[in-house]
């Protein structure tokens, strides 16, 4: 089987993902898909930091900005559509170059891991509903470390109904769901080249994430979010980061500025959380943010590493037709 090529943009929170993924688009005629969980949503443009028309470049972005915030969204979904999507370039001769943070959506789909829904227990899923509802997510959350450590580590605890999904697959299968995706490897029809943003040094990645959310809040994700909050059935998409950190500030417990600094902290702890999610991945090729005296500097980084890659592909192909 001949497979799609593929490029993959992936990293922490507010490491540049977006602007590489379109400059490496203009340059090997690409269109970008995003891969982050929250982006799919309607409204939620300033807090998922969405790229705007300018910073896009005329350049397409699927798989972002599709989707009511009263519809449900699976990682399975995600799989389904973006598959699609990929299919869809490639078939144009464009190549497809998939870009964001959502470690698990692009696990699942670039590995061509197969989920499956068999273990639904309605009961026991009010059940753990309930709990979070009386006590939070936290107690949850450290049931799933002591059971699935592995798959606890890569989940934020905004993630509700993540952890939900995974305790109830324990508990109706005795399965953890590190153990299933394990399980539900396929072949990949993808040959990936994944390119990963980081920083050599931490406060370097972190000065930006807190630049960020200082730009956030002075192009209007206070109102984004006031708006958002107030949306009937946001039980999912309100649990975007931005959105949870300032309900307190808008109840009148915190200031602004006190729930900004938790919004801060937050983004801060999901970054780490991110970048322990793709390091497990040995085929990552890391670029160091912060080592390169200019973008372009880290752009054309970024490019030998893909024409490098594009040279092996056509090595490969060239002998299998000898």
């Amino acid at each position: 089987m001949n497979k799609i090529p593929v490029v993959a943009v992936v990293g922490p929170t507010a490491s540049g993902k977006s602007d590489l993924a379109v400059e490496i688009c203009r340059r090997f005629n690409g269109e970008a898909i995003s891969a982050d969980s929250m982006q799919i949503y309607k409204g939620l443009d300033i807090s998922t930091a969405k790229p705007t028309e300018e910073e896009k470049k005329g350049i397409p972005h699927h798989m972002m900005d599709f989707l009511d915030n009263t519809k449900s969204f699976s990682v399975a979904d995600y799989q389904l559509m973006a598959e699609k999507c990929i299919a869809d370039i490639s078939s144009r001769g464009k190549l497809p170059v998939v870009v964001g943070g959502t470690g698990l959506y692009i696990d699942t789909l670039l590995n061509n891991v197969r989920l499956t829904e068999d273990s639904f227990d309605e009961a026991l899923r009010e059940k753990l509903i309930s709990r979070f509802e009386a006590e939070g997510i936290e107690p949850l959350l450290t049931e799933l470390q002591e059971i699935d450590p592995e798959y606890a580590a890569k989940m934020h605890p905004n993630n509700v109904k993540r952890i939900i999904r995974a305790l109830e697959v324990w508990y109706s299968s005795g399965v953890t769901m590190t153990q299933q995706i394990e399980n539900s490897h396929a072949e990949s029809p993808y040959d990936v080249l994944y390119i990963g943003l980081d920083a050599q040094d931490r406060d370097y990645l972190y000065n930006r994430i807190n630049l960020r959310v200082d730009v956030m809040l002075a192009n209007g994700l206070e109102a984004e979010a006031r708006d958002y909050l107030n949306k009937p059935d946001t039980s999912t998409s309100s649990q975007a980061i931005g959105c949870k950190e300032l309900k307190p500030y808008f109840d009148g417990v915190l200031t602004l500025n006190e729930a900004a600094d938790n919004l801060k902290q937050a983004t801060r702890r999901y970054a780490k959380r991110q970048l322990t999610w793709f390091r497990r991945n040995k085929e990552i090729n890391w670029i160091l943010i912060d080592t390169f005296s200019s973008k372009d500097e880290m752009y054309e980084k970024a490019f030998s590493i893909t024409e490098e890659w594009e040279r092996r592909m056509n090595d490969v192909s060239e002998q299998k037709n000898d």
